[in-house]
């Protein structure tokens, strides 16, 4: 039987982008092909769950919404698991790097690539391999932004990174506000759930 490496399932608001302030179901996979040095994900924590697992363990909550979040969820989602989650009437949006193909079916796509977050050496590795997605969310890292032409979106958001420095993240959330002032076509995402203190 197929088996998924999960990190964690919990029902909370969605905190960031599109969808801020929707109930969801969040299946946080372990493992990510890149390495961020933000990154909050304890990737060596998980157990090996099945479709049939995971399905139980959400059928409690009572919200429409399933976020497929990680670590790096394109690592391990497949059409199995779409379809079973489809099946149990879920609606699926997934968070994602771009650097890896996903699976048919996914309802909503963010984009979240990183690879403006490491040095140009390493960079490539880190570049998206998806070029189309409904969201696209940016992490603001405070200089200028990296080309993302090559991807359509329906929505583009920034985020300013939570460094964990207060000072340096105030610094960052302000120059974000500014550059979408003067940008009108990015929205500011900020990570919601962390400011009303929820998962």
């Amino acid at each position: 039987m197929k088996t998924y490496p999960v990190n964690e399932i919990f029902y909370s608001l969605q905190g960031e982008g599109f969808h801020t302030g929707t109930p969801a179901v969040f299946v946080r996979f372990a493992g990510c092909n890149l390495r961020c040095p933000f990154c909050d994900t304890d990737h060596a924590a998980s157990q090996l769950m099945s479709a049939d697992d995971i399905l139980r363990e959400i059928a409690p909550y009572p919200a429409k919404m399933v976020v497929l979040t990680g670590g790096e969820p394109s690592l391990y989602v497949d059409e199995e698991l779409v379809n079973r989650l489809h099946a149990a009437g879920k609606y699926l949006t997934i968070e994602t790097n771009g650097t890896h193909p996903l699976p048919q079916g996914i309802d909503w796509v963010t984009l979240s690539p990183k690879f403006h977050a490491f040095p140009a050496a390493q960079s490539a590795k880190a570049r998206p391999v998806l070029t189309n997605c409904d969201e696209l969310k940016l992490l603001y890292l405070g200089r200028e932004l990296p080309d993302v032409s090559f991807i359509q979106a329906r929505h583009y958001f920034l985020q300013p990174c939570d460094t964990g420095d207060v000072a340096e993240s105030s610094r960052l959330l302000r120059s974000a506000v500014s550059y979408c002032l003067e940008h009108p076509e990015w929205r500011l995402s900020l990570q919601t759930h962390k400011l009303i203190g929820v998962r």
